[in-house]
């Protein structure tokens, strides 16, 4: 599995825990393991531009998923690698820790727990998953709360 981080915040954030959890859910999600995933952490400004830009919404946002090759990924360990062997590329994971230090707050709990719950959300929006209506919110956040809570089970041994 191939994940590119790049810290363009400003802000202190502990990457390889991000990069961690994002391949914790893909593994636990059959991702086929050639895929390859960006993960970019960015400032209020750029992120209130991607939110603008890309969901015409005002201000910042916490996370961000552009998916790139929906018909390659592999979500099944049965399943083949894509044509030929080559990598499926999932697409893009924006984060803006600011706006995550906010939430956390709001919370209860600290910016790494939020910037790793950002980190899932955004794998599984990449692999297709949606909250727009009830049954796909309970069914995504119910998926985002087990993969965490492995993840963090897995860590702690």
């Amino acid at each position: 599995m191939s994940i590119e981080i790049a810290n363009e915040s400003g802000v202190e954030v502990d990457t390889d825990a991000v990069l961690a959890v994002a391949r914790h859910a893909l593994d636990e999600m059959g991702v086929n393991p050639l895929a390859e995933l960006s993960v970019l952490l960015v400032d209020v400004d750029y992120m209130t531009e991607l939110n603008h830009r890309w969901m015409g919404g005002d201000g910042p946002t916490d996370v961000l998923a552009f998916p790139m090759d929906e018909g390659s990924v592999d979500h099944g360990p049965g399943e083949s690698a894509a044509a030929g062997g080559e990598p499926a590329l999932l697409g893009d994971i924006v984060l803006c820790p600011e706006v995550a230090a906010k939430q956390a707050a709001t919370a209860g709990h600290g910016t790494a727990d939020e910037l790793h719950l950002l980190t899932v959300h955004g794998v599984l929006h990449l692999l297709g998953y949606d909250h727009a209506e009830p049954e796909e919110e309970r069914e995504m956040f119910g998926l985002q709360a087990r993969l965490l809570a492995s993840w963090r089970s897995a860590r702690s041994r």
